[in-house]
């Protein structure tokens, strides 16, 4: 398994010579799992041709900011939203230059501009280039605004000369973007996540069950990971594969989520309730197939037990989030669950008109006991990214409270 899994690069080449290392940076982070889309400036093409990005990379290349077909959809705007980071290797110093100018005079620059993703540079020009005062006055202030620098490396270079200015190899610009995403806002601390549905048992054929995909779920618990929490994922039956540095505990029912969940909840510091937990279980199981011989069938249900609430009642109680899959009325239900369940957070979304179950995209309302917080529709990559860097946020938050209530 790769170390960027579900992870969306856009890899920028801008001209000069260490292009030709660039259709190596697009194989090796395709091989760590990253989903990687191509933009090259008009003089990256003089190095290397599109066609050998596009053969690499499986999908087309971009190289136009004025392209008719692609601006029908606002083109730069959605490859802006498309990725999780923009990393450009090689950079140019008229690349850097214009970056640190915030120009937007070709396709790479104005995705730069217009991205809330990381952006990543990797730097490849003459040692003298890069030695110069105008260029390492443009780096400080590439710096400064947040935007990685990584290398260059030293060494002999292809214009005879010897030092600073070499782009570096592609194994480490993998690593390094990799990195990207471990912004350690968990460390140290431990997160109990559950995602999917249950299967409640009618025969051992049939059973009551719902279309959660378990895709949020398991995204909430990537996203944890690279925060650099401890996970453990209590999963319902998926068909997503384990996520990586996570701990993943299968069951099929509630009953089974619940003891699950109980099992681990000594050592945690955060839960969150991603699963669609069915409500309702049959009272008896038939042990053998159930024929079709009536008109009808009556099926006795009984209640489940309450995970979430479960949780939240516990002392002390972990910090609880909850999820909340509703068809209307999204804010008032959420409210109403955060204060009959006690927990500290719900994350309500709308379910229907292709977001929410079985998409890839989601949208989600952070609904607190004094606030509420849209996030837009997006990946549920991003999503839960973004989802968990909240979480952090207001774990520090109360644990800061909590210690100087006991001060006091």
């Amino acid at each position: 398994m790769g170390t960027l899994t579900n992870k969306r690069i856009l890899l920028g080449l801008t001209g000069g010579i260490a292009a030709y290392k660039s259709a190596d940076v697009v194989r090796r982070l395709r091989e760590a799992g990253a989903e990687v889309r191509v933009i090259m400036t008009a003089g990256a093409a003089e190095f290397i041709t599109p066609l050998t990005l596009q053969a690499v990379s499986g999908h087309p290349v971009h190289q136009h900011l004025l392209d008719t077909d692609a601006e029908v959809g606002m083109g730069h705007i959605e490859l802006a939203r498309w990725t999780d980071a923009v990393l450009v290797a090689p950079a140019s110093p008229n690349f850097l230059a214009r970056l640190a100018q915030g120009r937007a005079d070709d396709l790479l620059s104005t995705v730069c501009l217009a991205t809330e993703a990381p952006v990543a540079v990797a730097p490849a020009m003459n040692q003298q280039m890069w030695a110069n005062s105008a260029t390492q006055a443009n780096l400080a202030i590439l710096k400064k605004n947040g935007v990685k620098i990584f290398g260059p490396g030293e060494g002999s270079q292809a214009c005879g000369e010897i030092g600073p200015g070499r782009m570096l190899e592609p194994a480490e610009l993998v690593t390094m973007s990799s990195e990207l995403f471990a912004i350690g806002a968990l460390d140290g601390l431990t997160v109990v996540v559950t995602a999917g549905p249950t299967w409640e048992a009618i025969d051992p054929v049939r059973g009551l069950s719902n279309r959660s995909s378990g895709k949020m779920g398991y995204a909430v618990a990537e996203a944890a990971a690279e925060a650099g929490a401890s996970v453990i994922l209590v999963s319902g039956p998926t068909a997503l594969p384990d996520p990586e540095r996570v701990r993943i505990v299968r069951v099929t029912s509630a009953q089974e989520m619940y003891d699950a969940v109980h099992a681990h909840i000594a050592s945690a510091n955060i839960f969150i309730g991603v699963a669609a937990v069915a409500d309702y279980r049959p009272v008896t199981t038939s042990g053998e197939k159930i024929k079709r011989k009536k008109a009808t069938l009556t099926i006795e249900l009984v209640r489940n037990p309450d995970i979430l609430a479960s949780v939240a009642a516990l002392k002390p109680a972990p910090f609880t989030v909850g999820f909340a899959a509703e068809t209307e009325n999204v804010e008032q239900h959420a409210r109403e669950k955060l204060e009959n369940k006690n927990v500290d957070l719900v994350a309500a979304n709308q379910v229907g008109s292709g977001i929410g179950f079985e998409s890839d995209e989601n949208r989600l309302l952070l609904v607190e006991k004094n606030a509420t917080l849209e996030l837009p529709a997006q990946s549920k990559h991003k999503l839960a990214r973004l989802l968990i860097q909240h979480i952090a946020e207001r774990y520090r938050s109360r644990s800061i409270s909590k210690i100087s209530q006991l001060r006091c």
